[in-house]
């Protein structure tokens, strides 16, 4: 199952935000940094030098055509992911190691996949200089090229498993390299992750090789039985249809989230423009400070809603008392301690995800030493993600003008992060908030 496009490795989003990057990156150009182009130029000086090569056996142009119309055909089968697309070619590919000359093999699998693209791009759904991407993708076909071609044998083998395996681990060091390649030159991604990245897709691409292996004996003289694998094919069309239906669902509903969270963000800065502009102040913090920490994506996007929704409660709040221009009395801050509770009732009206972001929404106004409302949780027990927007809500907070005060100095607000840390605040997230504010 080989990797088409390439995307979002490695980037801080949840699947479906890299999903939603990989179909926006996919439909534009490509970005002036991009070394696609050039890696693309690259395979096709390579694909047509090797042209120059001793054949090692007859060309057979029936064979070729199977070849390369069987390739179109299963590139046209595609697994979205994060970022990009995984096709199950790798059945089709085994079986052409052996019917075509190996130093055609890259530039017939260049050829099987330019025709599987040609409809998206009539139907306008893939800019045309993004071809280059598709030409990069057929690097793969390059290294099992030169083990065959050194190899020098013909027919498939039991006895030749041993190279069949190098062949197809050089198809994986030139995939890898080639998509690290990529990506590197658009995001920030190790060498790690993109392996992490890549690993589901060499784990089909080892468990469609055998496959291939078996229809090879049978093609091998009769070309036409690479159509053995069509019924295949089609199962896997099957489920890719039912993952995109999936992922469009999903997507669906992530936007829908995403756009509840906004209209209630803009339903508290009408109701109070200081509360409304401040939980968006907090957001930025919030995900820096995530991202700071290394939660993960969906951590990372709960946090982000918490912090945008921390005080939608206070909408059920008297608007005396929030902009009341001095301290509450205990009647009035009884009151003004139930807003998290009752902003937790309003999200787990929704469902979903803004259910759980209901439950960090509770909680952001708890303390470290279990001295805060409204459940008196303290250290571990406090969502992490609700600890973050603690600490980031207050250095707002501070660093805000207020209807009762001045704001205070970055230098101040920083130096009264640290002198609560351990007490009001978890002390790993001061570290990480202070680290993200440099100060």
């Amino acid at each position: 199952m080989t990797a088409a496009s390439s995307a979002a490795s490695g980037t801080h989003l949840t699947d479906d935000g890299l999903i939603e990057y990989g179909r926006e990156h996919n439909s534009q150009g490509l970005s002036r940094g991009d070394t696609t182009g050039l890696l693309a130029v690259l395979f096709a000086i390579v694909a047509i030098g090797a042209l120059a090569l001793p054949a090692h056996r007859a060309f057979s142009l029936e064979a070729a055509g199977i070849c390369v119309l069987c390739y179109a055909l299963a590139a046209r089968v595609r697994f979205e992911f994060a970022g990009g697309f995984a096709i199950p070619t790798q059945g089709v590919l085994v079986v052409m190691w052996f019917l075509v000359q190996p130093r055609m093999l890259p530039l017939l699998v260049c050829a099987g996949l330019l025709l599987s693209w040609l409809p998206d791009l009539r139907w306008e759904k893939m800019s045309p200089d993004r071809l280059a991407l598709v030409i990069v993708s057929s690097w793969n076909a390059v290294g099992p090229a030169l083990v065959l071609f050194f190899w020098g044998s013909h027919a498939p083998s039991w006895q030749s498993l041993p190279v069949y395996a190098a062949a197809l681990g050089a198809q994986f060091a030139f995939d890898y390299a080639s998509a690290y390649l990529c990506t590197r030159a658009v995001l920030r991604v190790t060498l790690l992750g993109q392996l992490k990245a890549m690993a589901p897709t060499f784990a089909v691409d080892g468990m469609l090789a055998p496959l291939g292996l078996l229809v090879a004996f049978s093609a091998y003289r009769h070309p036409w039985a690479l159509l053995l694998l069509m019924p295949v094919l089609a199962l896997f069309a099957t489920f890719a249809r039912e993952r995109q239906h999936r992922i469009d669902n999903a997507l669906e509903l992530s936007t829908a989230y995403r756009g509840t969270a906004m209209l209630l963000g803009d339903v508290i800065e009408a109701d109070d423009a200081y509360t409304g502009s401040h939980s968006r102040d907090v957001v930025d913090l919030v995900v820096s400070t995530a991202d700071e920490l290394g939660l993960s994506p969906r951590d990372r996007q709960c946090a982000e809603f918490a912090a945008l929704l921390h005080d939608v409660g206070k909408v059920k709040i008297p608007s005396e008392i929030i902009n009341k221009a001095g301290p509450l009395d205990d009647a009035e801050w009884s009151l003004m301690k139930t807003h998290t509770i009752v902003g937790e009732e309003l999200l787990e009206r929704i469902g979903g995800l803004l259910s759980e972001v209901g439950h960090i929404v509770r909680s952001c106004h708890e303390r470290w030493d279990g001295a805060g409302y409204p459940d008196g949780l303290s250290g571990e027990d406090i969502p992490l993600a609700a600890r973050i927007v603690c600490a980031c809500d207050a250095w707002s907070a501070m660093t805000t003008d207020r209807s009762y005060r001045k704001a205070r100095s970055h230098a101040e607000a920083a130096a009264e992060l640290r002198a609560s840390a351990g007490t009001h605040f978890d002390p790993r997230v001061v570290d990480a908030l202070i680290a993200v504010l440099s100060v």
